[in-house]
């Protein structure tokens, strides 16, 4: 994903869907005077990983939050992901 022209930072975390599922779901920072939308990022990502890996929610947020190590907090990110 970090490959995408537009795309400064992101992280993917699984995330309840409508019916409860777990998917995966995208945190994107698009970089300053970029537009980009959920479905640009969905088919960027579908052409290149397989089928069960594919994005299926797509959130734009501020900056991705990491720890001082430089790692993901992806339970911060599972807490903005709220259950449908």
């Amino acid at each position: 994903m970090l490959s995408h022209p537009a795309i400064a930072d992101a992280a993917v975390v699984g995330a309840p869907d409508a019916d409860g599922q777990e998917v995966p779901k995208a945190f994107v920072v698009v970089l300053p005077g970029q537009v980009l939308l959920p479905g640009d990022v969905m088919a960027f990502i579908a052409e290149r990983v397989a089928p069960h890996k594919k994005v299926r929610q797509v959130a734009f947020i501020d900056v991705i939050p990491k720890s001082t190590s430089g790692k993901i907090l992806r339970k911060d990110l599972r807490a903005l992901a709220p259950t449908p």
